[in-house]
């Protein structure tokens, strides 16, 4: 073994403490960035498979009612290779010993080509139990993930009111969909109210009064055919029977979820081991430089007995690349119980045919350059200066530094100072990229904390906002169409409603400027307090007699202003088209959406007083006889219990949530130990020297080590507001990357989480300080004071 190898080994050996510490930051930057790809391909890889194997459609629309021979039309449009036609409605699930009642999506499916092996498009996977049989009871397969969350079992018999008729439904198995992966109305997935049913489509047919009609379509297109003409087509062709609009599978609602998730990932992956990396690098750099400018003699030897700049260059690189291994090697490791447990995670959300943790060859190259492309470059900036001097050179001692006064004695401030304090002032001016890189690198630690805490405080934001300001009524109902408003009055005789507002949701379509949106006009009372308008900055909104409030989302897509008309397509009912003009401009956190005064828009769409929504409030005492009076007014096509929605929502989220900012902050307190760990070590390797030369002089060991910590403590301070705003920072830009055209959220972030972080760093610095205190006392004052490095 050459001697260059035998010192490689022995410095390893020398610095184990500060190699582990650096190891572990390029660990967790690996592991993060391996671990997260690793996820997101997993899932994209079971997504594609299962959207191929079960066919799911390019193009999607819904109706309100259309004859089926539209179906040769369809299939005759210059690019479209298979249409699937459907009859889909929402209706009351009363679920035994369930008090509330649930909504189900019936399905009607062709049970002939089901048995024969031919499903079409959006082919279900039966996942237990068996395919409904026509004849006799009534039968049904359920969304896979309705069924765990509700523990039904194929056997079980629920009731449904099916176009104001209760029936008995017989489950007789369960099933995955790809137009299902995410079951949802509109808001947020919940798998406890809301379930997909499916059944024979002839018995669908004769329930809904549809025979020879359908409400929904399916298109497959051929290979390379472009997606936005046929859906101009198609929009075309259905506009006269109350089409909502049709849309790409990019846009359907549950693929549309389902690529958000992988999108946020991404960015996950992209950006939080790179503030690992480089933080590694910089550390490595300290390091390394340390060690170079105490070897300068050794380094001289190494020339004078033949190594060139190359070799020893190498070395160092060497040394470096050696710890990045280490980290390589434990992160790799780390990487793929932090993947699987993510992966379990999202099974319980992603319900594929199968989900299969993968780490890809490329990811695995990929992160070995990155690692070692960053230990390189920290090497090399380190000892380029050394390694081109010549022997004589390396062999003397480098120049004593030019030191000044202090700005503080400069000031006059001297005199105000201790001697101790003194000296803290002094070597953080005198090295000021060095404090301000320990002062970054601690910030960076506390910006880490607050980017995985925040979520909650986002999502408390997001459940006060809408559950609690937009939807202050305790039940939202839906009638499968429009009723009177008598009807509506009528709620208010349910017992325990205090209160009953009806409001309604019309699919438009708005255009101005040569843009064009799809999207939903909500029209509220005068005086509505159940169902509102909330802005962001400015609270609750009155909406206007005249004219139409847009949100914020919807007016920067279409480029409209307040003082601007706008054109609105009634789509569904009516199908009329007016002008309207844009009264207010209002920030909404969900959705491309636009507001008026009810009887404003029922003027415009010219249809009649009628109303399909309402929002209520009940007696929490009198919730019981609430629901069972629900269960029996067959008028009633689906419910939404807020409470009940806001229970699942908040176990789901915080958990998962909890969960990763649990592996946050591990992830901010490890980084937070390396930095501060290290720069105490090189502080006191540097300043051995001078603190046993004081031992000597009479300080005690508690006086010598106040004076190497005081420094790192005053860095660490300073880093602590700097950390609240890099925080603030980071979570401003993920919140950017993985925004949506549908979404504006804003950032938030409570006061209580950036004390959190604050605290849990400082703790960790507490921790780091404590262990290099113990070096100090372990200070042999002979042996530092023979040899001054």
């Amino acid at each position: 073994m050459k001697a260059i190898h035998i010192k490689l080994w022995r410095d390893l050996t020398r610095l184990r403490a500060q190699v582990a510490t650096i190891a572990m930051v390029v660990a967790i930057g690996v592991a993060g960035f391996v671990g997260m790809f690793s996820v997101h391909e997993s899932l994209k890889g079971s997504r594609d498979a299962f959207y191929l194997d079960n066919r799911l459609a390019d193009v999607f629309v819904s109706v309100k009612r259309a004859p089926v021979h539209l179906r040769e039309r369809l299939a005759a449009l210059p690019g479209v290779a298979e249409v699937k036609l459907d009859v889909v409605f929402d209706a009351q699930i009363d679920l035994p010993g369930v008090l509330p009642p649930v909504t189900g999506r019936f399905i009607g499916l062709d049970l002939s080509r089901v048995h024969a092996g031919r499903q079409g498009l959006n082919a279900l996977t039966l996942k237990r139990g068996r395919w409904p049989e026509r004849d006799g009871a009534l039968e049904a397969l359920v969304s896979d993930r309705f069924a765990a969350a509700r523990g039904l079992n194929p056997g079980d018999t629920v009731h449904a009111i099916l176009n104001g008729k209760r029936e008995a439904v017989h489950l007789v198995g369960t099933a995955a969909s790809p137009e299902y992966v995410f079951a949802s109305q509109g808001g947020a997935p919940d798998d406890t109210s809301f379930g997909i049913w499916w059944i024979d489509g002839a018995r669908m047919t004769q329930a809904f009064d549809m025979q020879g009609a359908f409400n929904q379509a399916a298109l497959r297109l051929d290979a390379g055919a472009t997606v936005a003409p046929v859906l101009a087509q198609v929009d075309r062709l259905l506009e006269a029977y109350g089409a909502i609009g049709s849309v790409g599978r990019d846009k359907q609602l549950s693929a549309k979820i389902v690529n958000d998730e992988l999108a946020s990932l991404k960015v996950m992956g992209t950006v939080l081991p790179a503030i690992f990396l480089a933080v590694a690098m910089f550390i490595l750099n300290v390091v390394l430089s340390r060690q170079v400018a105490t070897q300068r003699s050794q380094i001289a030897a190494l020339k004078a007995l033949g190594y060139g700049d190359g070799a020893i260059a190498w070395h160092y690189i060497e040394l470096a690349l050696a710890i990045a291994g280490l980290g390589l090697l434990v992160g790799l490791g780390f990487s793929e119980a932090i993947g699987r447990g993510m992966l379990l995670l999202y099974d319980e959300v992603f319900r594929f045919n199968g989900l299969r943790y993968v780490t890809t060859v490329w990811l695995v190259v990929a992160s070995v350059l990155i690692a070692c492309a960053a230990a390189a470059a920290g090497a090399w900036t380190a000892i380029r200066a050394v390694v081109r001097l010549s022997p004589a050179q390396a062999m003397q001692p480098p120049s004593p530094p030019s030191y000044q006064r202090t700005l503080a004695e400069r000031l006059g401030l001297g005199r105000w100072v201790s001697t101790g304090a003194m000296m803290v002032i002094r070597n953080v001016e005198r090295r000021p990229l060095r404090a301000a890189f320990t002062v970054t690198g601690i910030a960076l630690a506390v910006a880490l904390q607050i980017s995985g805490a925040f979520w909650l405080d986002a999502i408390a934001h997001i459940v006060d906002v809408q559950f609690r300001q937009v939807q202050q009524g305790d039940v939202l109902v839906n009638f499968r169409r429009p009723v009177p408003l008598g009807v509506v009055q009528e709620l208010q005789r349910l017992p325990g409603v205090i209160d009953a507002e009806p409001y309604r949701t019309e699919p438009v379509r708005v255009s101005f400027g040569g843009r064009t949106e799809d999207t939903a006009l909500l029209g509220f009372r005068g005086d509505a307090k159940l169902m509102r308008v909330v802005d962001e900055q400015r609270g609750a909104v009155a909406l206007p007699a005249h004219g139409v409030v847009l949100s914020a989302l919807l007016a920067q897509a279409l480029g409209a202003r307040v003082g601007d008309r706008v054109e609105l397509a009634f789509r569904l009912w009516s199908q009329t088209r007016v002008q309207v003009t844009v009264v207010d401009v209002v920030h909404t956190l969900f959705g491309k959406q636009l507001y008026m005064n009810l009887d404003a828009m029922n003027r415009l769409a010219r249809d009649g007083d009628g109303v399909a929504d309402a929002a209520l409030q009940v007696d929490p005492l009198a919730m019981d006889a609430f629901w069972g009076a629900v269960k029996a007014a067959p008028m009633i096509n689906s419910v939404f219990d807020k409470a009940g929605t806001m229970a699942a929502f908040d176990k789901t989220t915080s958990r998962n949530m909890g969960i990763f900012s649990g592996i946050l902050t591990l992830f901010a307190v490890a980084m937070a130990v390396g930095i501060i760990y290290n720069a105490a070590r090189i502080s006191l390797s540097e300043r051995a020297w001078e603190l046993a030369s004081l031992r000597v002089l009479g300080m005690t060991r508690a006086e010598v080590s106040v004076l190497l910590l005081a420094e790192l403590g005053a860095e660490l301070l300073l880093a602590l507001p700097v950390g609240g705003l890099a925080g603030w920072g980071l979570a401003t830009l993920m919140m950017q990357l993985m925004s949506s055209d549908s979404i504006d959220f804003p950032v938030v972030i409570e006061p209580s989480t950036y004390a959190s972080a604050a605290l849990i760093v400082l703790a960790a610095g507490v921790a780091s300080a404590l262990l290099v205190r113990r070096k100090i006392d372990q200070l042999d004052l002979v042996s530092v004071l023979k040899v001054r490095e």
